[in-house]
């Protein structure tokens, strides 16, 4: 299942970002595949888009992290997802 997760850094938290990210190079944890991975210019927040198959790997990466940073994780479709999703409910007559 792929995930969109945004994330904001805390208000003190930019130097303690900066040393892990070029610690780890922001490495996932085991059960996590980066696909994607953006950084906002002049702050610390950005947008990445992961693969997992288990909700542990996600938490994971999530408490990995969850001292400097807040992070909005969601469930995403792929445009043939929606697509087929949309398509069912347009054959079950719902608009």
């Amino acid at each position: 299942m792929k995930f969109i997760v945004l994330w904001n850094g805390l208000p003190t938290a930019e130097s303690s970002v900066i040393e892990r990210f070029m610690k780890t190079g922001g490495q996932m944890p085991d059960g996590v595949k980066l696909l994607g991975r953006w950084h906002a210019i002049g702050g610390l927040r950005g947008v990445a888009i992961v693969e997992a198959d288990d909700n542990r790997a996600m938490a994971a990466m999530a408490l990995d992290w969850g001292d400097l940073l807040t992070m909005d994780i969601s469930p995403a479709l792929t445009d043939e997802d929606l697509g087929a999703a949309l398509g069912k409910r347009m054959a079950a007559g719902n608009k």
